[in-house]
């Protein structure tokens, strides 16, 4: 049995351990695979794994020996599922892996906004403490989170550890889901979506990028939000339209911004947000502690191993 796997590097740079998918039979790992290599890459496997690497119904015609795909993520729009399911291919993926990992980003986002650490940290190391009056200084307000109100718009896994993150500082947590009936932890109560914008502190954004969510974030809702609000978005960029974030962070309608994700990745040179100010950018690695990597390949390789035994687990065709 072949088992490629098309793009391993950002999943295992090399601090995590390939062998047991290469136990299932001849195993070749590509840090990254381009479009004109994946066919020749491929032609053999019985098993590919990808993550981000398209595999669309022409690619996978050309590959007539492929049994399974196994997705490096949970995100499944990287497979043309439809093709796969016609032509006997079975795909997974790997849900649930780091809600943890990804939640953490979201309060460190947030902290950074509120505590400004960073700002300070180079502050001191410029002298400015050394020459300071005082036993310490402050460059701007800091600010409690207990008391807050944080409302996150979606409540699934992620969500959910946000929430008990966030009751553990003492904050007030709304929710807006598409079912209004959704069981919510004590303490966490649902509200309309214009509701939670008005009202949140600080908004956390943990919905699926739909047509129906595309732009959540807008002209129109930017202008409900308090000026003291901070945004934050760890789930899809393209729940955002970026350029009217940057023109609100600019004209101080809005507090600050943190956001893991962007809507073109690698983002363009010319993202708005790049420019934009009171906004921190991770480069969508909320998901990448080596423990939530550590578990997502132990999900695939289970995946695989269910797979191999006829059992089939993950799914998605």
């Amino acid at each position: 049995m072949k088992v490629v796997v098309l793009d391993g590097y950002t999943l295992n740079p090399g601090d995590l351990s390939w062998q047991a998918l290469a136990l299932f039979g001849e195993f070749t790992c590509y840090d990254r695979s381009a479009p004109s290599e994946v066919v020749a890459r491929s032609l053999d496997a019985e098993i590919i794994f990808t993550n981000k690497t398209q595999l669309d119904e022409t690619t996978l015609k050309q590959l007539p020996k492929l049994k399974y795909i196994g997705i490096l993520a949970t995100g499944t729009n990287v497979v043309d599922l439809i093709a796969a399911k016609a032509l006997g291919i079975v795909v997974t993926n790997v849900p649930g892996y780091g809600p943890d990992a990804v939640a953490q980003m979201v309060f460190a986002h947030i902290l950074h906004a509120t505590q400004q650490v960073a700002l300070h940290s180079d502050a001191v190391k410029r002298g400015q403490w050394s020459e300071s009056k005082d036993f310490c200084f402050t460059l701007m307000p800091l600010q409690s989170l207990k008391g807050k109100t944080l409302g996150l718009v979606g409540f699934g896994d992620i969500g959910k550890a946000v929430a008990q993150i966030a009751l553990a500082f003492g904050m007030k947590v709304i929710v807006n889901t598409r079912n209004p009936q959704v069981k919510l932890p004590e303490n966490c109560h649902w509200v309309e979506q214009a509701t939670l914008f008005k009202q949140a502190d600080i908004v956390s954004l943990h919905c699926p990028l739909t047509a129906a969510t595309e732009n959540l974030v807008n002209p129109q809702v930017l202008s409900m939000m308090k000026p003291s609000a901070i945004l934050i978005n760890t789930a899809r960029g393209g729940l955002i339209d970026e350029a009217a974030l940057a023109a609100a962070l600019e004209q101080g309608l809005l507090a600050f911004a943190g956001v893991d994700v962007l809507s073109t990745e690698p983002p363009s040179a010319d993202n708005p947000l790049l420019s934009a100010k009171n906004i921190s950018i991770s480069p969508h690695n909320a998901w990448a502690t080596i423990e939530a990597r550590q578990n997502l390949l132990d999900i695939a390789i289970d995946n695989l191993t269910r797979f191999s035994q006829g059992q089939v687990k993950n799914r998605v065709n």
